[in-house]
């Protein structure tokens, strides 16, 4: 017990509430006979420091590079206007990356085969450049039909290789994968970085087909502590920079071509640093329940408001609180054009004072984030009506509707109303707070495991509608559909002839020895087995055919407060296992560990 506390400063290195509940927790699990935490408690306040410091010493071995350019063997062609056309190497791994493409959607997009061959045609020499001027004229089919060879192998890998591939990628993990921060040893989470390709992007993206480009060490900069042992670049380069910046929790960084935009090396999501913003972005959102009704009080009475930014202001901090929007950035020319509530235009909403017999309706139709469309028809209050129609007077469809209004501005009003609310917040308290709320009006706690599975899984449901969370019908469902048919079927017919094997033995054992009556009781229970097994796969084919469209996972991960669902576990006998996978649990042990079957956003 006095090791326990010696290295009590050390384990409590992240300084705040979330880590001294999260250490007696343990404390209590290990060690039942610690009688008080209440001198722990002390003790971290008294350590307490509020200058932004995540770590004091931090060391890793850098990010893993993708592996060099295998060129294809002799014998896969390439052929252009129908003649074979030797590629030179990097033009070759370019056209690799469209050939392994060939039979995806996206190669049918005009959008993605212009951008891909402008950017393959950069890469080419004069020569190459002058022979190759015409997509069309190209051929790819052996490329697309070695790398279709080569999926077909590695599928038919025995145990051995694939075993001897594994223990490969595991001392890569141990060496790459694990740093050390303040004196403890931490999974990262992505320290690959992610090799060349093109770029797809989501829903209509005006980049789509991009090169990617690889790479290399000059490009990105390590941050570690001074007194750690410096990650060594791969032999004949170096880094761009090495820091030594404790204020943030990356490991290395670097900005993609395609976007612009900065990547990271993170520590995985089950570190304490990262289980610690999780909780105080989940604590900020309780922060603001409490507070909720206040502000939509204040935002109601802005409606009235003489002054036009007033006035826009409250009407979008409405649909940012009532709709569950994005707050919205500006976009550069070259981005997919996305937008959010505060940068909607005038041809973005339509107007009906009356539309299926609802009063004051307000019809949404835009691109939002990652080009998912967002259409919504949404009964709104007269007083929002008719702001709106005064937003639009004398506007053209392109016109900004909140003209007087910008991101900026909305979230410099938010932190005035609560320290720390931004838009996510209240994106993060609606869904939370829907999700307590259907799991309350959907389970029945007298239904099976799996009934009650389902009910998560609607209440889950609701909350990625609320937040827009689509998705494209996979590829697979309809086949998969159609196997659990098979099945579905198949156990009925099981169902219907232990039916009258039951029944015969019924009769049999009414009159019957022992034997017949134990006999019966032993049909009966593969009987009711069988039912079970029914009732389960059509729990399952509900479960999935209205999941198509929706993706569950983005909202269950990043809106969600995990002691939500965890709560609700413990409340209702569903283990949690049922709920996250092993990776989800390891994210949320903070969660698991802390919250009660009597938990409440």
């Amino acid at each position: 017990m006095n090791i326990v506390f010696r290295n009590i400063k050390k384990v409590l290195i992240i300084k705040n509430h979330f880590c001294v509940e999260f250490f007696v927790v343990r404390l209590k699990r290990d060690f039942p006979t610690l009688k008080s935490t209440k001198t722990l408690e002390k003790r971290w306040e008294e350590e307490k420091k509020n200058d932004g410091t995540k770590w004091h010493f931090l060391e890793h071995k850098g990010p893993v590079f993708a592996p060099e350019y295998e060129p294809l063997p002799p014998s896969v062609k390439f052929y252009y206007n129908g003649k074979e056309m030797k590629l030179t190497q990097d033009t070759e791994e370019v056209a690799t990356f469209y050939a392994r493409m060939l039979e995806h959607d996206y190669t049918t997009k005009q959008v993605f085969n212009d951008n891909f061959f402008h950017d393959w045609r950069e890469v080419m020499t004069e020569s190459e450049r002058a022979k190759i001027t015409d997509l069309k004229k190209c051929n790819f089919t052996e490329m697309h039909k070695y790398f279709i060879m080569k999926s077909e192998e590695r599928k038919a890998m025995s145990k051995e290789e694939k075993k001897a591939i594994k223990e490969k990628n595991d001392e890569i993990q141990k060496e790459y994968g694990i740093c050390t921060i303040d004196g403890h040893k931490e999974k990262i989470g992505n320290f690959k970085i992610e090799p060349p390709g093109l770029f797809r992007g989501r829903g209509e993206h005006p980049k789509m087909g991009k090169l990617k480009k690889r790479l290399v060490p000059e490009d990105v900069l390590i941050n570690c502590s001074k007194d750690s042992v410096h990650p060594k670049p791969p032999p004949g380069h170096k880094w761009k920079e090495i820091r030594h910046d404790p204020t943030v929790t990356w490991l290395a960084s670097w900005t993609e071509n395609i976007q612009g935009q900065v990547k990271y090396v993170m520590l995985n999501p089950s570190s304490k640093l990262k289980g610690e913003k999780d909780w105080q972005k989940y604590e900020t959102a309780r922060k603001l329940a409490k507070s909720v009704d206040k502000i939509r009080a204040t935002y109601r009475e802005d409606w009235k408001s003489k002054e036009m930014r007033i006035r826009q202001r409250a009407v979008a901090l409405y649909f940012i609180d009532k709709l569950a929007l994005r707050a919205g950035n500006e976009k550069d020319e070259d981005q997919a054009d996305t937008v959010g509530c505060c940068s909607l235009r005038v041809e973005h909403i339509a107007l009906h004072e009356k539309k299926d017999g609802k009063e004051y309706v307000v019809v949404f139709d835009f691109l939002g984030k990652d080009s998912i469309r967002y259409y919504n028809e949404v009964p709104v209050e007269k007083r929002v009506f008719k702001s709106l129609q005064l937003f639009m007077e004398n506007k053209s469809p392109g016109d900004e509707l909140f003209d007087r209004l910008n991101t900026t501005v909305m979230n410099k009003h938010l932190n005035e109303l609560m320290d720390g609310l931004t838009a996510k917040v209240f994106r993060t308290y609606n869904a939370s707070w829907t999700l307590q709320q259907q799991l309350e009006e959907l389970t029945d706690p007298n239904s099976t495991v799996a009934e009650k599975i389902l009910s998560y899984n609607r209440a889950n449901r609701a909350v990625a509608i609320l937040c827009n969370h689509q998705r494209s019908v996979p590829k697979s469902h309809e086949k998969s559909m159609e196997n659990l048919k098979a099945k579905i079927d198949a156990k009925r017919e099981a169902i219907a002839e232990a039916e009258q094997i039951v029944k015969d033995a019924k009769r049999d054992a009414k009159h019957g020895s022992v034997k017949e009556k134990v006999l019966y009781e032993k049909k009966k229970k593969q009987l009711d087995r069988l039912k079970e097994q029914l009732m389960k796969l059509e729990v399952q084919a509900t479960d999935r055919e209205e999941n198509k469209e929706i993706a569950l996972g983005t909202s269950k991960l990043n809106y969600l407060d995990p002691r939500i669902s965890v709560a609700w576990c413990k409340k209702h006998d569903v283990p949690i296992e049922k709920i996250y996978n092993k990776t989800q649990r390891d994210k949320f042990r903070w969660a698991i560990d802390m919250a009660g079957p009597d938990y409440v956003f």
